[in-house]
């Protein structure tokens, strides 16, 4: 049963984790020329987090809330694939389907977050708040790593800005307005089915996407930052116990 304070938690929640989002994106804006000279750093950070964040954070909890989950994480996988192909083909451009296929995976990864929120308060306040505190953690990670995806693509300057807000920021809260409205109806055998979902998105936007950019385009020391975003993967799950 819904009451007024679960909206305000979970309203609360989901705008601040878009705000956390955001300052990700501005930082990484401001501080465009120093990330110019060390893109690749920042791809392999990000294939780190998202490699690592699934597989240790969000697919045990799928597997716990459904059993069926490891087959939507394949589903996802394929579903970025086949996304990939498509996308390939009808931009002709390397460059520009590379960012939208991460901006693909990384929009579909916190709109789930949202609908995460609506259902967690919907569980306890404690639940939420637990949930709410750990999904919070990435944000900032998240955002600068859109940007940084976009940046790769060629896309520059206030639209980079404005694509990583509408992306990764801003379809967390949207996710979880939505879901907000019919939560009632979700159960943990829907969830755990979107959250293995997301996994197999994440996965392949990470282990079949940014990583094997980033070695192409190989620099010194390059593996330090891929081990420092698993290293942020396993601080945040850690950090929620």
């Amino acid at each position: 049963m819904f009451t007024d304070s679960t909206f305000y938690f979970v309203a609360l929640f989901a705008l601040s984790a878009m705000v956390v989002n955001s300052i990700g994106i501005w930082v990484i804006y401001k501080n465009k020329q120093w990330v110019d000279r060390n893109i690749e750093y920042f791809m392999c950070f990000a294939a780190g987090v998202l490699v690592a964040s699934p597989l240790i954070i969000a697919f045990p909890e799928a597997l716990e809330k459904n059993k069926d989950a490891d087959l939507a994480a394949l589903t996802g996988f394929i579903f970025m694939f086949f996304s990939n192909k498509y996308i390939k083909h009808r931009t002709q451009q390397t460059a520009l389907a590379f960012g939208i296929v991460a901006l693909e995976g990384i929009g579909i990864h916190s709109f789930v977050d949202g609908i995460i929120y609506a259902v967690a308060f919907s569980i306890s306040t404690a639940t939420g708040v637990m949930a709410g505190i750990g999904l919070i953690g990435h944000e900032f990670a998240e955002g600068a790593i859109t940007f940084s995806a976009l940046m790769k693509a060629g896309v520059n300057g206030k639209k980079a800005i404005l694509y990583a807000f509408l992306v990764a920021a801003l379809t967390t809260p949207l996710g979880a307005f939505i879901a907000y409205q019919f939560v009632t109806g979700l159960n943990d055998a829907v969830l755990g089915l979107a959250l293995g979902f997301a996994v197999g998105v994440l996965i392949y936007v990470s282990a079949a996407h940014l990583l094997p950019e980033a070695e192409e385009h190989d620099k010194e020391h390059s593996y330090l930052a891929f081990l420092c975003g698993v290293a942020l993967a396993l601080f945040i799950m850690f950090s929620e116990r």
